[in-house]
């Protein structure tokens, strides 16, 4: 494979992120919120209790679908995130937008509004925001 072809597969792998579980999301949230570390140190940050062997399970998966990357360190793996938590988190939102809302963003908000989830006042600061982006 030439380098074009590697950067061809690498672009497409990108837009078409794996979607996480629930599972995996809570393993990332410890790995962003650490910004590199073992199972161990994840396991530290976990908010819920989780067997060393299922959270080291998961870190493996994500490593292979390429949400992390890691390092031998003596005996043991040092894990760092391949992908930063505000890009997840955006294609996490475009994905569901276009799947639950026609990639319509004024039906999600109706959808949040009906479902009286969004107040009034969000909504004017949501509109605050609107007219008057931070740069």
């Amino acid at each position: 494979m030439d380098y074009y072809e590697m950067f061809v597969d690498l672009r497409n792998n990108r837009n078409n992120m794996e979607k996480l579980t629930q599972q995996e999301e809570e393993a990332m949230q410890a790995v962003w919120q650490c910004k590199s570390g073992t199972v161990k140190d994840f396991l530290e940050a976990l908010t819920e209790p989780t067997p060393y062997t299922t959270l080291a399970s998961t870190i493996k998966n994500l490593e292979r679908k390429g949400f992390l990357k890691s390092e031998k360190v003596g005996n043991t793996y040092r894990y760092v995130p391949a992908i930063k938590e505000e890009e997840y988190k955006k294609r996490f939102m475009n994905g569901f937008v276009s799947d639950y809302f026609q990639n319509s963003y004024k039906d999600l908000v109706t959808f949040f509004a009906n479902e009286k989830k969004i107040s009034a006042n969000d909504l004017k600061e949501i509109i605050k925001l609107i007219e008057n982006p931070k740069k």
